[in-house]
């Protein structure tokens, strides 16, 4: 991993989601791959694809899709059954975990790979494969493909729920996913400073995120942790208040909050008693030490493309530092 090439990834954000809509207008990257809406949906990965993953399978199931999300290094995973479709998603395409769990589904169901690495590994028996095309990420940070694997599963939603109309609409959100990333790099030096001062804390760095955009806190608290190696956790926003609200008590709390979940109020509430420290991304928050906005935060599913850049940059900044 390296800290200069990984700040040119995050720079080159905005052109590979340009990109990426210019290829799924021309492209229907599922075609061929066997999925419709009475497929019982397996996905599996680690790391940044398992974040991925899990708010696809809830977005899906909530539509009415079979779909779940597990851990490729889980010893429970799911029985086949027919109808039954394995959706691998490595970045690299060569996680041992995904590839040992692929192989334990090989010859029992289809399997569909999806990967950023041409010719990886994980594509070999696979019955179909998916490029997440993000380009090489020099850095060793899956940042790119993680943004990329997001917008290819809500197009797969779009083609399952809704159709041409709904996979126009899902190529709009990752145009101005584009440009809501543009604006923040263009911005970067107003806001940068102020928010990594408040958000990086002596005793680590918590985010919180709605569970529809979960995969936003975690992410971004694996960059603190892969990048300059700071403590961070990620957590729901509704769940704050009943597994992270007592460390506002005992250490100097520091709160990056994804803004967007109806329980809001009880954790705004909380953090002002506690007088912790609440950065606030993508909307105006009461109580909040700075709240940043950016081009297209209004639109949940561009705020789901695009919050994770702002924890990016601040973990870039301090592992450059």
């Amino acid at each position: 991993m390296i800290p200069d090439l990984f700040a040119a990834d995050l720079a080159a954000k905005p052109d590979a989601l340009a990109g990426l809509a210019a290829h799924l207008r021309a492209n229907d990257p599922w075609a061929g791959a066997g999925i419709d809406a009475g497929t019982h949906l397996v996905l599996l990965g680690m790391g940044s694809s398992h974040y991925a993953n899990a708010v696809a399978a809830a977005r899906l199931r909530a539509l009415g899709v079979d779909a779940v999300a597990e851990l490729a290094s889980s010893d429970l995973l799911p029985a086949v059954r027919p109808g039954t479709v394995v959706v691998a998603v490595s970045a690299s395409g060569g996680s041992a975990e995904t590839l040992d769990a692929v192989s334990r589904y090989a010859g029992r169901c289809p399997i569909v790979a999806m990967t950023n690495v041409d010719g990886s590994a994980i594509e070999v028996g696979a019955a179909h494969v998916l490029p997440m095309t993000a380009g090489e990420e020099r850095g060793g940070v899956a940042c790119r493909s993680f943004q990329h694997t997001l917008a290819l599963w809500l197009d797969l939603e779009a083609r399952l729920t809704g159709g041409s109309a709904a996979r126009a609409a899902v190529v709009d959100v990752v145009e101005r996913s584009a440009v809501a990333s543009a604006d923040l790099l263009a911005r970067r030096d107003a806001w940068l400073p102020q928010l990594s001062a408040l958000a990086l804390g002596p005793d680590g760095t918590h985010l919180a995120a709605p569970a529809r955009r979960m995969s936003s806190a975690q992410q971004g608290a694996l960059m603190f942790r892969e990048g300059p190696r700071r403590p961070a956790v990620g957590c729901e926003t509704g769940d704050w208040s009943h597994v992270d609200v007592y460390l506002t008590k005992t250490t100097d709390y520091r709160l990056v909050l994804f803004a967007g979940s109806r329980w809001e109020p009880a954790l705004v509430d909380w953090v002002a008693q506690r007088g912790s420290t609440l950065v606030a991304i993508g909307d105006d928050v009461p109580g909040a030490a700075m709240s940043l906005r950016y081009a297209g935060d209004e639109d949940d599913d561009v705020r789901l493309l695009s919050e994770v850049l702002v924890a990016e940059l601040v973990s870039s900044s301090a592992w450059g530092a």
